[in-house]
């Protein structure tokens, strides 16, 4: 398919506007681009930041909480998604998903837990894995306060995000805590493959380039054996049976692709239910640019209608 008018709309806004260099000192300039959507978000029910412990000692982590517009005609305890925000693991804040995160409360009527967790360099793996996780159980264990469901807890990020998403999920299989019920992966990051045929198809151009990519994993690993374990790279896990099951979004243009789609077909090989999504002539990052993609409202909705439908028993 041909590239989405309102994609090539974004790239020759993106390719008029200077960008730093891919060096660390720009860091906190490039964390400065990452901004909140102009406009109003969508209304809901009610908004709180809440600060909790980290497993590790003196971190605390930042949430933001959002309740969907149909919790005040309802006493029923609601699904909840768990959100990790992308941006690589160094780019990326509870403000620059704020809009998403409002639409993703009202499209699935469930109580988003965004998760600021910390960021590299400064914090390399697995912090912010780490952190994800503890966002994940205390989502759980508070269930009754939070007005949820804690057999209704879906994870779910993009990119950088889905990653963390997919990794969470490999953790809380293998140290039990059960509290995952559903995984949304929205064109994740599954391995350090800057080789496959979407990174040579797609790898530059497009937004998120190769380059880019290479210069994340090298921000936020500390050597590159740590590519290879599966709480970085969740593909290179010895087994995937037993995960939640999975909604996976691929976009066209993305680097991202191939790797999206192989890590479904590998839940799928492990028995776990995936529905799948490609979304043809799409970009990496649009589902979070609302006010600029017609699709990352199509996508929304169809996020919040599988959310709607987690019935406790790890069904699609």
């Amino acid at each position: 398919m041909p590239l989405d008018p309102q994609a090539q709309a974004f790239l020759e806004q993106c390719a008029a506007t200077p960008f730093p260099p891919r060096e660390e000192k720009y860091i906190d300039e490039l964390r400065s681009l990452t901004v909140r959507l102009e406009g109003d978000a969508e209304p809901v029910a009610k908004v709180e930041d809440r600060l909790i412990s980290g497993s590790a000692a003196g971190v605390e982590i930042p949430l933001r909480i959002y309740w969907p517009a149909e919790c005040d005609v309802s006493g029923v305890p609601k699904a909840a998604l768990v959100f990790f925000h992308g941006g690589g693991w160094v780019l990326g804040n509870l403000d620059a998903y704020d809009h998403l995160c409002h639409a993703l409360a009202n499209a699935g009527d469930c109580v988003v837990v965004s998760v600021d967790y910390r960021l590299a360099p400064e914090h390399r793996f697995p912090a912010a894995a780490e952190d994800s996780y503890s966002a994940t159980v205390w989502t759980a264990q508070h269930a009754d306060e939070l007005g949820i469901d804690p057999k209704r807890i879906a994870v779910g990020g993009d990119s950088a995000g889905g990653n963390l998403a997919a990794v969470v999920s490999l953790m809380d299989r293998d140290r039990g805590s059960a509290a995952v019920a559903f995984q949304v992966l929205i064109y994740p990051i599954t391995d350090r493959d800057l080789e496959s045929p979407s990174y040579r198809e797609n790898g530059d151009g497009y937004f998120l380039t190769r380059d880019r990519m290479a210069w994340f994993w090298e921000l936020y690993l500390n050597e590159d054996s740590e590519a290879s374990n599966p709480y970085a790279a969740p593909m290179q896990a010895e087994s995937l049976a037993g995960l939640p099951p999975a909604y996976v979004m691929t976009a066209e243009f993305d680097p991202l692709l191939s790797e999206g789609a192989a890590y479904a077909d590998r839940l799928e090989a492990s028995g776990v239910s995936v529905v799948r999504e490609f979304y043809d002539g799409q970009i990496h990052g649009f589902v979070r640019r609302i006010d600029l993609f017609d699709r990352a409202t199509v996508a929304i909705s169809r996020i919040g209608q599988l959310i709607r439908g987690l019935d406790g028993k790890r069904n699609m």
